[in-house]
């Protein structure tokens, strides 16, 4: 089960690790965007991908910088727990003159998004130059309707087996009184399957459709079911000495038929009986 522990014992550092969070850049000498999606403002709203049909983009991009600036590529992204489940790349190549603003518009076929992602994530929508670095960018909730057996819900199935062995095996181990005498140690034991506990009730939340994952609920739901966990492995009973020491049965001396045995007498010295 070390194993398996270390592996959820991981997704901590993914739950609080700080996720990038796309945000339009601010009027003045820097560049902005602004987009639609099927009609829909980005930002306003969530916004619905569904994968049965293609999407009509419209981006529109505002540079209040005294350069031009060389557009290549519109990028649509959806990121969770700080790992990208969809990228699709446009190459759609402009310029923006200083101090003016240019709209392009494109169709986006998603049909390989339902084998990606589903339910509620972080979207992100930016425009790239011709070295692929990003120069403005704009982000939303995307409504992802994909399948349940997308690399995102899979990856939630794999997680919830995981926290699942991680508890069997704590669990199991407090019932076999098995745990480490030190109290820190079994609240160890225990810490990764709570820790897999808050990643799957995130993923589950963002499945779902309830809320989608954001560093302001990822580090409640894990830090707190962590928590938990490690407080509850901190007050098991201590494991009994008695149970580790092995088990010697008492002595008992062989059994013997007193009938069987007989008295040997041996002449004395001098000839007594």
């Amino acid at each position: 089960m070390s194993s398996v522990g270390l592996l959820l014992l991981c997704g901590i550092f993914l739950g609080v690790a700080p996720a990038h969070l796309p945000t339009a850049h601010a009027a003045g000498d820097t560049v902005s965007i602004d987009a639609t999606v099927d009609g829909t403002p980005v930002r306003e709203d969530e916004l619905l991908l569904d994968p049965s049909s293609s999407s009509s983009i419209s981006v529109t991009v505002h540079n209040g910088t005294d350069t031009v600036r060389h557009v290549k590529t519109i990028r649509l992204s959806g990121t969770a727990l700080a790992l990208t489940f969809f990228s699709y790349d446009t190459t759609v190549p402009f310029d923006v003159p200083a101090k003016q603003s240019v709209t392009r518009g494109f169709v986006l076929d998603l049909g390989q998004l339902g084998t990606q992602a589903t339910g509620l994530l972080p979207t992100e929508l930016e425009v790239l130059d011709t070295n692929r670095d990003s120069i403005a960018s704009i982000g939303t909730t995307g409504d992802v309707r994909g399948s349940m057996w997308s690399v995102y819900g899979v990856f939630g199935l794999a997680v919830f087996g995981l926290t699942v062995l991680a508890w069997a095996g704590a669990l199991f181990a407090l019932a076999r009184r098995r745990l480490p005498a030190n109290r820190w140690q079994r609240a160890m034991r225990f810490l990764p399957a709570g820790v897999g506990t808050g990643l799957v009730a995130v993923i589950s939340l963002s499945v779902l459709r309830v809320m989608a994952p954001s560093p302001a609920a990822e580090i409640p739901f894990i830090l707190g079911a962590a928590a938990v966990a490690f407080v509850l492995g901190y007050l098991t009973p201590h494991p009994s000495a008695d149970s580790e020491a092995p088990f010697n049965p008492p002595f008992d001396p062989p059994f013997t038929d007193p009938e069987s045995t007989q008295r040997i007498t041996r002449p004395l010295p001098g000839g007594a009986a």
